[in-house]
């Protein structure tokens, strides 16, 4: 079973993102990258899936700038076979990847796709639905247990009401959810021998599909700073400032 996996490139989860002053983005200049945590999930799931038999091969796959290369990487030094990098400087949108994961399913014809549920930036999570609508593929999003049994994939979903479990046919698509795993670390013996795996860079022209933003960003603000709390000298003067002053109640 081949199994291809997406990763995004996004301002590290650590970092405090500053919105620019004219409100058009985020200012990441400057600011450390890494890989999504969500899809570092997802390619840890993909090399135990590798280390139990279960896998073949683990294709790394991610759609962005040239500095995507360097994600890739990561996603190599964890236990990735191989690489594709779909280079585009365009600003791609949800819609636009799962087209691109689309054409990539066409050309590598792997039998799982896994991806994070979503990503940090634009916590959109729509990607991973989009591209099973595209494949027409079974799909088990939110997951917190992967198993492969009798030619399925069994998929423990975390949902509102508790747990469900999913058995899939393949191909499926399979979205990570936090506690799915935790992934390995990275060490710097297994990062230069990320640099001898192979890495392919490959265009959305030569791919066939067309990345051009459908949606236009208005605005990006920061959200307001909470205000200082305050003390009140009984619950009748805390039920009454909920009723009139913050109308909760």
């Amino acid at each position: 079973m081949k199994v291809l996996v997406a990763v995004k490139r996004v301002v590290d989860a650590n970092v405090k993102v500053r919105v620019k002053a004219d409100g058009s983005g985020v200012d990441v200049a400057g600011l450390k990258m890494s890989m999504n945590p969500f899809d570092e999930i997802g390619v840890e799931e993909a090399v135990r899936l590798k280390e139990k038999g279960a896998a073949t091969e683990v294709v790394a796959v991610s759609c962005g700038p040239a500095a995507c290369a360097e994600t890739l990487r990561t996603a190599l030094a964890i236990g990735a076979d191989r690489a594709v990098l779909v280079e585009t400087d365009v600003e791609l949108q949800p819609l636009a990847v799962a087209k691109l994961l689309k054409a990539l399913i066409d050309h590598e014809r792997p039998q799982l796709l896994i991806l994070g549920k979503q990503a940090i930036d634009d916590d959109c999570n729509q990607v991973g639905q989009m591209v099973a609508a595209l494949a027409r593929w079974s799909q088990g999003t939110f997951a917190s247990k992967i198993a492969v049994a009798d030619g399925r994939l069994l998929v423990v979903r975390e949902i509102d009401g508790g747990l469900e479990t999913l058995s899939l046919s393949l191909p499926a698509v399979v979205t990570t959810d936090l506690r799915l795993n935790e992934p390995r670390y990275v060490t710097l013996p297994n990062l230069m021998k990320a640099k001898k795996k192979p890495l392919e860079s490959m265009s959305t022209d030569a791919l066939g599909v067309d990345v051009a933003p459908r949606l236009r960003t208005i605005r990006i603000s920061e959200p307001p700073r909470r205000v200082a709390g305050v003390k009140v000298a009984s619950v009748d003067a805390l039920v009454e400032m909920l009723k009139n002053e913050v109308k909760v109640i």
